[in-house]
């Protein structure tokens, strides 16, 4: 530590190794948990040896593994998991099972005893949901009917490694007892425990952070979302279980409530940061001389665990998720893999006496080389005819409220009312409010709004404004407005913005933004206008025909205006025009008997 400058100097060669290794490996297609493990294995003790001691930094960073497993409970809404129930729980549940048996048997033939290939085997059966995603992103391919299959599969393998997880320091202590099952007061105590967090955040965590939301600070709301997170990971941890099933158990709790959105964009900086420490960490833990030494066998696991996966994966896409051949092959590839929670796996089993030191590292290796294999294999599988296969018809696109086609940000006044009719047209949507009060009582009347401040690009990217195609913005403050239109016109150019202006100056500065601007009483002001033109005897078709013409005439000004707005003396003097000219347009619509009798006309009016 001290020969490289202490606690900074070890910071410092963190951050210089991500900086260039992540986007060389982005931008080569490898991903970027590749480039942190190439990065980390560069400065550990087999590469330049800046960072000799990993063993801190891994436990340090395990709590990007615990944010990680927190925003995945985030996203598993119980609705969520209804809708998609055949896909994760058959599709997802038959490759688990099929690939942990496949694995795990072949490894039963050189061990004894049946925990370790247990925990082997199913280690083994989970792939990268990072490297996974991030690859059916790159490629556009998420929506298609192989990457629907593969998300399916990828949710129940989160699911099944929070019980793996817990699982492995019972079964550790099982051993260390010699008994052939863990004993019952663990059972019992993680039972209780369990059942404590689910009950206690079901009723309290909710009630918490609306109390934090009413103080209106970031900083407090952040460490809030901290405290949640490492009290349930410490809670469990304190009873033997994986810190991890606290951490998702309190995502799993929060999924459903108002602030979902919110958490994930304050979690999401620091899941990150933590993440890719870990990565790094698990990088400088794999042993380079096992490759060195053990060539062979390291090749052959490569080899044996992207075959036995692949054909796993291609049969259940084409007997239960009823892909075709093409489709399957495509799933079969990009999900052969290992996972990031392999890594997590077999540290915790080594930790446990489950496996040995030399294993562990092998394995990691191993599913490491997997990960940097899977770009190229999808690259060649993509290259592959596939004769007398006709092309699917696209399906459409799938629409849910994690999907929406539109978010809007303000649900006062006018965000209601828009929202009202998107839901007449069955159109989905987000809304995001930033006053909590405010949310809670539209709440109380069945209306689904997310906490948040709409500016935040962290709570953007979580509302899934990526995928939405309209941006409503109709929050009250007028800064707070221009500064929203700025970071969305910024960080997602793909959305049409409508906007809610106060008034003409702050039209013009939407407008500058190729905003489109809708004036908040612009359109309530017409109609009260004709209403009392008629009040005072104005014919109700001459009524309607002068506020058709005065909005005409006035959008038309402000369009000419947005010219000059900085401008004032122009300003003014366009103004001044504008009135005459609208005067004279009245008075060349009117009939001939009122064109001759203005007068009499004014003092009827009047």
């Amino acid at each position: 530590m001290h020969g490289t400058g202490g606690y900074l100097g070890i910071i410092l060669i963190f951050l210089v190794a991500a900086v260039i290794a992540v986007p060389l490996f982005r931008r080569l297609g490898l991903g970027a948990i590749l480039g942190y493990l190439v990065a980390g294995v560069a400065i550990g003790p087999d590469g330049l040896k800046l960072v000799p001691d990993p063993e801190d930094v891994l436990a340090a960073s395990e709590f990007g593994v615990v944010m990680m497993l927190f925003i995945i409970g985030l996203e598993l809404s119980p609705a969520r998991l209804w809708v998609l129930r055949r896909k994760v729980f058959g599709s997802g549940g038959l490759q688990v099972l099929l690939s942990a048996l496949a694995i795990g048997g072949v490894i039963a033939f050189f061990s004894t005893g049946w925990k370790a290939p247990v925990i082997i085997g199913l280690g083994l059966a989970l792939s990268s949901t990072a490297v996974g995603l991030q690859l059916l992103a790159e490629r556009k391919e998420l929506g298609a009917d192989h990457g629907r299959v593969a998300f399916a599969i990828l949710l129940f393998q989160d699911l099944v490694a929070i019980p793996l997880l817990a699982a492995i320091p019972l079964l550790g202590e099982a051993k260390a007892l010699a008994q052939s099952a863990p004993p019952v007061s663990s059972v019992v105590n993680a039972v209780l425990v369990i059942g404590a967090v689910v009950l206690g955040g079901r009723f309290l965590l909710a009630q918490l952070f609306r109390v934090v939301a009413r103080a209106q600070m970031v900083e407090v709301f952040s460490a809030s979302a901290l405290l949640v997170v490492a009290g349930t990971a410490w809670l469990m941890q304190w009873v033997g279980l994986s810190m991890g099933l606290g951490a998702f158990l309190a995502g799993v709790l929060l999924a459903d409530s108002e602030f979902r959105h919110e958490l994930e964009s304050h979690i999401e900086p620091f899941k990150g940061l933590f993440l890719g420490l870990f990565f790094m960490a698990v990088g400088m833990s794999i042993d380079l001389d096992v490759v060195r030494d053990q060539p062979a066998l390291i090749a052959g696991g490569v080899v044996a665990l992207l075959l036995v996966k692949s054909l796993v994966l291609v049969a259940v896409g084409r007997l239960f998720g009823g892909l075709p051949w093409r489709s399957a092959l495509m799933l079969g590839g990009v999900l052969a893999m290992g996972g990031e929670f392999g890594f997590v796996v077999f540290a915790e089993a080594l930790k446990a006496g489950l496996i040995e030191a030399a294993l562990r590292d092998q394995l990691f290796v191993i599913v490491g080389l997997s990960m940097a294999a899977t770009p190229l294999l999808l690259m060649a599988l993509a290259r592959l005819p596939a004769p007398g296969e006709a092309k699917p018809a696209r399906e459409p696109d799938r629409i849910d409220n994690d999907y929406p086609r539109v978010i809007i940000a303000g649900f006062g006044r006018m965000g209601q009312i828009v929202g009202r009719m998107l839901r007449a047209q069955k159109i989905p949507f987000t809304a995001l409010e930033n006053s909590a009060e405010q949310v809670d009582f539209l709440r109380r009347f069945g209306n689904k709004v997310y906490f948040g401040d709409p500016a935040r690009p962290e709570l953007l990217r979580a509302a899934h404004a990526d995928r939405a195609e309209v941006f409503v913005l109709t929050t009250d403050d007028p800064d707070a407005n221009i500064r929203t239109a700025r970071v969305v016109k910024r960080l997602f150019p793909h959305l049409k913005i409508y906007a809610r202006a106060r008034n003409r100056q702050h039209a013009f500065k939407l407008m500058d933004m190729d905003v489109q601007a809708t004036r908040e009483t612009f359109h309530s002001s017409l109609v009260l206008g004709r209403r009392v033109m008629e009040a005072l005897g104005v014919p109700p078709e001459e009524a309607h025909r002068n506020t058709d013409r005065f909005r005409e005439h006035d959008e038309t000004l402000l369009r000419e205006q947005h010219l000059y707005y900085d401008d004032e003396a122009a300003l003014v003097a366009s103004a001044r025009e504008a009135q005459r000219e609208l005067e004279t347009l009245f008075e060349a619509d009117l009939p001939p008997e009122a064109a001759g009798d203005d007068e009499q006309r004014v003092k009827k009016i009047e």
